[in-house]
């Protein structure tokens, strides 16, 4: 296996291939992590498919502390008091709702804001530390040839100029937006919306100015300013459009002040970056033993926190799959499925980032036309709903997956603001605290898991069966009123990344059929 590009997709991938003990080769064109910090918000699915990797207390440590509030300042400037805030509850508020319910419609985990920065270090020293990842930083990919039989990549050791060609049964694109692999294979994007220019100021600053209306995640200035602050101390980004072909102001700094209106000191100017904003979507994510993962195969703008996120889903459900595969279990139906769940994912994330764009747009507009104080407190404060975005993030199933037993009949609803629990198959299971306060998930194994809740402990002969075909999985008898309650069936598979892959009542008439169907046969 072969992936390029070691930034937060490329090395969970290369992780969760380990996870199922399958070998890579993970290449980057740099020597070290962007000290540009990028995404900053880790979203709960997320950090649930970390934790299976051991990452999540590590994430935690890294980031902002628990204690720190999540919210939106709205405002015309720091000249005047805010127009409104959103609010959403901190991690530790988070934890406190999550520890008062147990019906499964709470995550197992909660958001973690965290630098990106920080997020792709971490990656590289655990990708480096461990023995099935061979990492070659340096390394840059130039281009690659496919038969049969898999995929010749080429690529140069920057450090020496040296050429080398790298023989590998699948290769991986996570290199980014301007990905080298996707254009290698010649797929196109499909774009909708604005592409927009943008300057990034990664600065400190410990003025107390910036603390004047009190702590915030976000300041959204109508004059054309979205001000982040990335750890609750002292470290801030500045972000404006900017809407010229030219180059970037003499002066960014002096932008950000002018655009939030208040000056303050400047302790540092860590980086100025140019960022492109785009809604693009590739229209394939294959082509033949070579896939895309990540902003390689889509890209959004920050606002809503899809980007980076969608691409660590893309990271598991195309990690375990390989692996399945290269183990000798999985079947190629199960490839084919990668793209099948996962674009329809990016598509529709693309929708609420462009949802909740369109706020920030027309904030600044209604602004500048001279909107009064009411008008604009008014529009955003119908928007808020905007921040509560659970059900986004954990909400998605896979109704069009060729390796799901789907059944017939409606599907529960999906809900904005709430995770609706269920087992219907293609969704994510519900998230459940046994009697003795352990995690459900935490019992599951490494590949499939069947959740036996039947009182003769039916499950049992099928999972023999399953390992006599060569299919790893665990048998997890289940005796708990609160897994009885809302999981729906007493006997449900589930795949290493917690979606449902067949439920039923009693053991299904031609098990084999089943396994086939989930195992891509």
């Amino acid at each position: 296996m072969l992936v390029v590009g070691a930034g937060p997709v490329g090395a969970i991938l290369a992780l969760e291939l380990a996870h199922h003990g399958v070998p890579s080769i993970l290449i980057d064109r740099s020597l070290t992590p962007s000290r540009h910090p990028k995404m900053d918000f880790v979203n709960g699915r997320s950090m649930e498919l970390l934790r299976r990797l051991g990452l999540s207390d590590e994430i935690r440590a890294l980031g902002v502390g628990p204690e720190h509030p999540f919210t939106f300042i709205w405002t015309r400037g720091f000249d005047e008091p805010p127009l409104t805030r959103w609010h959403y509850p901190s991690v530790a508020g988070v934890l406190e709702k999550i520890n008062k319910v147990n019906d499964g419609s709470m995550p197992l985990e909660p958001y973690q804001r965290v630098l990106g920065s920080l997020l792709e270090d971490l990656g590289r020293r655990r990708t480096r530390a461990h023995p099935l990842i061979d990492v070659r930083e340096g390394w840059t990919f130039v281009r690659l040839d496919q038969d049969a039989d898999g995929v010749t990549a080429h690529v140069v050791d920057s450090t020496t100029g040296t050429r080398h060609s790298i023989r590998t049964r699948f290769l991986v694109g996570c290199d980014g937006a301007n990905s080298a692999v996707r254009q290698a294979l010649r797929i196109p994007l499909d774009s909708i919306g604005p592409t927009t220019r943008h300057c990034d100021v990664y600065f400190r600053s410990g003025d107390p100015a910036l603390r004047q209306h009190g702590r915030f995640f976000l300041t959204i200035s109508g004059r054309g300013l979205t001000l982040v602050s990335r750890d609750e101390k002292d470290t801030w980004t500045g972000t404006f459009p900017v809407f010229d072909d030219g180059p970037l102001p003499a002066d960014p700094m002096a932008v950000v002040q002018e655009r939030l209106g208040v000056k303050f000191r400047v302790d540092e100017v860590i980086i100025t970056a140019e960022w492109i904003g785009r809604m693009a979507v590739a229209e394939s994510y294959r082509r033949g033993s070579v896939f895309l993962a990540g902003d390689a195969a889509h890209q959004f703008f920050p606002t809503g926190g899809h980007g980076a996120n969608t691409g660590l889903g893309d990271a598991v459900d195309l990690g375990w799959k390989l692996a399945a595969v290269i183990n000798g279990w999985g079947g190629p139906r199960l490839l084919d499925s990668y793209e099948a769940e996962r674009r329809p994912v990016a598509l529709f994330n693309r929708e609420m980032s462009l949802n909740l764009l369109e706020v920030w747009h027309r904030f600044p507009r209604m602004t500048q036309y001279g909107a009064s104080r009411e008008h604009l407190t008014g529009f955003l404060e119908k928007e808020s709903y905007q921040v509560d975005n659970i059900g986004i993030h954990f909400g998605y199933r896979y109704t069009s997956s060729p390796v799901i037993c789907h059944e017939e009949g409606s599907a529960p609803r999906w809900e904005w603001q709430r995770i609706v629990p269920s087992t219907w198959p293609g969704g994510r299971a519900p998230s459940v605290r046994l009697r003795d306060g352990s995690a459900l998930f935490d019992r599951f194994g490494t590949g499939l898991t069947l959740v036996d809740l039947s009182a003769e402990n039916a499950g049992k002969a099928l999972v023999e069966e399953a390992q006599r075909r060569g299919v790893p999985m665990t048998h997890l008898p289940v005796d708990d009123e609160n897994v009885r309650a809302v999981w729906e069936r007493d006997l449900v598979l589930v795949r290493p990344d917690h979606h449902v892959a067949w439920r039923g009542n009693t053991p299904p008439e031609d098990w084999g059929a089943v396994l086939d169907r989930v195992c891509g046969r």
